[in-house]
């Protein structure tokens, strides 16, 4: 945007989410004096900064909530949004498929998000390196898959990087966690993944803060994740504590739930679903005591 003139000669601007300043003879400074920190021109955008970067965040968390939710999105929809450099800078260059007749994904026409427009659809970058259209009365809505979905995945990284893709939102390059084989066998009537179980936190405080910092609600002591797969309403629960906020606190199990509250057997549980609470729960024990090897000898 322009410069705004504001008191004593000074005018300021907004780039992206930043205020800049400027002075009479029009040398741009490091930061706004602090004299003008009251100027209704600089409080202003300061505002309209704040207000950007909230957006910029509800659009990353929508997009991310659509991968992870397996939630049909319309091309009109993404048409509509798409001037909106917000919302742009969420979706482009996301893997985009085809919703095909079972709801799923056909990856096999998917491709790279680069464009999108009212009448001509969706514009992509296949997989074998074309761009092509995808037309809203044969495609009238797409997937984001997760990557824990896509074929080939090591190969979709190495094309990304060949494109110099960067991605708003963490799809390709998201860390996913696959259900171990032998979950499937005798364990799978289990109902509790307790790989990250037993992480020491000085405080409960600790452990429910890192984990609304990174995104996740909590409840009744335990971190949550909402989650779609097939169609159900899915929710990841890991346990981090019951006790005082103040109190010393241990992680416990890892477990699922449908809509109704049921806990599922460790072999029901989907790849999506399945990746995503490992992912959580992976984030908040990551930020657990390390005791050092001296300190566990005692």
């Amino acid at each position: 945007m322009g410069w705004i003139e504001t008191a004593g000669g000074y005018a300021v601007s907004l780039e992206g989410t930043r205020v800049l300043c400027r002075n009479a003879a029009g040398r741009a400074l490091k930061q706004v004096p602090p004299k003008l920190k009251d100027d209704v021109e600089v409080v202003r955008l300061r505002q309209l900064a704040e207000w950007l970067a909230r957006h910029e965040g509800e659009c990353r968390e929508q997009v991310d909530a659509w991968l992870v939710r397996s939630l049909p999105v319309p091309v009109a929809l993404l048409a509509r949004v798409w001037p909106d450099t917000a919302w742009q800078a969420a979706l482009r260059d996301l893997v985009v498929a085809p919703v095909a007749g079972d709801g799923s994904a056909d990856t096999a026409r998917a491709g790279f998000l680069r464009d999108a427009d009212p009448v001509k659809g969706l514009g992509i970058v296949d997989l074998d390196g074309d761009s092509v259209w995808l037309a809203p009365a044969e495609v009238p809505s797409v997937l984001i898959p997760h990557p824990v979905l896509l074929e080939d995945l090591a190969e979709l990284r190495e094309f990304a990087a060949e494109l110099k893709v960067e991605q708003g939102v963490e799809q390709l390059f998201r860390e996913v966690w696959q259900r171990p084989e032998g979950v499937v066998g005798a364990a799978g009537t289990d109902t509790g993944w307790s790989a990250y179980a037993n992480g020491k936190f000085a405080q409960l405080r600790h452990a429910t803060g890192r984990a609304l910092t990174l995104g996740y609600r909590v409840r009744g002591g335990q971190a949550l994740c909402r989650l779609v797969e097939d169609g159900r309403q899915l929710e990841a629960a890991y346990w981090l504590g019951g006790d005082y906020p103040d109190a010393e606190a241990r992680t416990g199990a890892l477990e699922w739930r449908d809509g109704t509250g049921r806990r599922l057997p460790l072999g029901e549980v989907g790849p999506v679903a399945w990746s995503e609470g490992e992912r959580m729960a992976a984030l908040v024990f990551a930020g657990r005591v390390v005791e050092s090897e001296e300190e566990g000898a005692l």
